[in-house]
């Protein structure tokens, strides 16, 4: 089983980030970094902190909501690299219920993420999308290998919440 977790409020902390308007991006996008507990059957991410993109490391696009700029990407694999962490990718939906990828994000998921491998190789990479009360994600345990969906997410604080994939 693959679990991610976090605390409620790290996962506020990125709610707020995510939801701040952009001069011309129509979403916001970062990074959660992560460390890993790991079992014969379980697989568990450990969500320890949060790096949004900067403001100016967005790329104009109509074509989609967010476009990352190359120097957010090379930003978010020198923190794979410098501290050894498993790197998520992570914007929201917002709304109620479980999210799902776009068809976009799908894409553009297969594209970059099996790239943090280069600099982090020992560690499991991914994305996740956010809902305002959900999450969705999929994580690669190799490069090239197709990105599995995480089967459950668990919200660690004063109320804890736990959901799976449906």
């Amino acid at each position: 089983m693959i679990r991610l977790k976090i605390t409620s409020m790290l996962l506020d902390e990125v709610r707020r980030d995510l939801a701040r308007p952009h001069a011309f991006a129509c979403e916001r996008v970062g990074f959660l970094k992560a460390g890993l507990a790991l079992s014969e059957s379980d697989c568990a991410i450990l969500v320890h902190s949060y790096a949004p993109v900067a403001d100016d490391n967005y790329l104009e696009d109509p074509s989609v909501g967010a476009m990352m700029g190359p120097h957010a990407i090379s930003e978010a694999m020198a923190a794979a690299f410098d501290d050894h962490v498993a790197l998520f990718h992570v914007h929201s939906h917002g709304g109620r219920g479980l999210p799902r990828f776009s068809g976009v994000d799908l894409r553009e998921n297969q594209k970059f993420v099996p790239d943090f491998f280069k600099v982090c190789p020992q560690r499991p990479h991914g994305a996740v999308v956010l809902s305002d009360t959900h999450a969705y994600g999929q994580v690669w345990l190799k490069p090239d290998s197709p990105g599995h969906p995480i089967d459950q997410f668990q919200v660690v604080g004063p109320h804890y919440r736990k959901w799976m994939k449906a």
